[in-house]
């Protein structure tokens, strides 16, 4: 796909990845529509977009409520005349077993993860039809859309639902113009683990101790995650793993489906074990 002069909405463009991927596609040539819940955020970003002559805008939208996803075509539309690349970036995390986590807190993952991005490629996929020129959806997974952790049940579970839908939406629209790429960043160096939100009843200072361990892990700038995504795009491709952890562990997760987090919880011991 040509990005150049292409416009290109990005959700969770606040922060981490999102803004990284709108730096990047405004550097490419992309007028934006910058879309989060944090006006602050969205602001920061646009301010540290490039001069290129291209028309930006930001939409304050909570990804939680739908009609405000509904609404949101019509209000892109008015500051671009279309749409050809719809990236769904947005995410939050939640620590806690399956038992720790409340029945709102898990549907709140599974709202903003996944319900949201069915919702806003169900509302701009009839403008994606109305272009002759390809077009593409872009649905961010995770590292946890391959491998399962526990104390990710919540997290995990929207994460392979975003990449079965992604899939099977790619098979459906196979002969159109619109081609969908799942993306799997492994660690990324974003605030996603310590905003993450902890079951009640976790003791806060092994939250904060695991907190600290998930960040010695997230290693990668966002703007490489950000290159490697938007040459996925450019390259039409239909998954995009981000990182050599998420490539290593999707390696082991198909050759060993069921039995793979053991060997998974030896190598991270082994990587925190301090060197003689």
């Amino acid at each position: 796909m040509i990005i150049d002069n292409q416009v290109a909405v990005v959700t969770g463009a606040a922060s981490g990845i999102g803004r990284a991927l709108a730096t990047l596609l405004a550097e490419r040539g992309c007028h934006l529509a910058l879309v989060d819940r944090d006006e602050g955020g969205l602001l920061e970003t646009l301010a540290g977009l490039p001069p290129s002559g291209k028309t930006f805008s930001i939409h304050v939208v909570d990804l939680e409520d739908r009609q405000a996803i509904r609404d949101l075509p019509v209000e892109v539309l008015k500051a671009h005349k279309t749409v050809h690349l719809l990236i769904n970036n947005a995410g939050v995390a939640m620590g806690g077993s399956f038992e720790q986590v409340t029945e709102a807190d898990f549907d709140w993952v599974m709202n903003i993860n996944f319900r949201a991005v069915v919702d806003s490629t169900r509302a701009f996929l009839p403008v994606l039809r109305g272009n002759t020129t390809p077009c593409r959806i872009v649905n961010v997974s995770s590292l946890y859309g391959l491998v399962s952790p526990p104390g990710q049940s919540a997290y995990s579970a929207s994460k392979f639902a975003v990449r079965g839908f992604s899939n099977s939406l790619r098979h459906e629209l196979m002969r159109t113009h619109i081609g969908v790429t799942v993306v799997h960043p492994g660690g990324i160096a974003t605030s996603i683990a310590k905003n993450a939100k902890s079951a009640q009843g976790l003791d806060p200072a092994e939250v904060a101790r695991h907190k600290k361990e998930i960040n010695k892990l997230l290693k990668m700038p966002a703007q490489k995650a950000a290159q490697i995504i938007v040459r996925g795009i450019e390259g039409d491709k239909g998954r995009v793993i981000v990182g050599n952890d998420a490539l290593f562990l999707s390696i082991v997760e198909r050759l060993m489906p069921v039995n793979y987090w053991p060997l998974v919880e030896r190598l991270v011991r082994g990587r925190r074990r301090p060197a003689r």
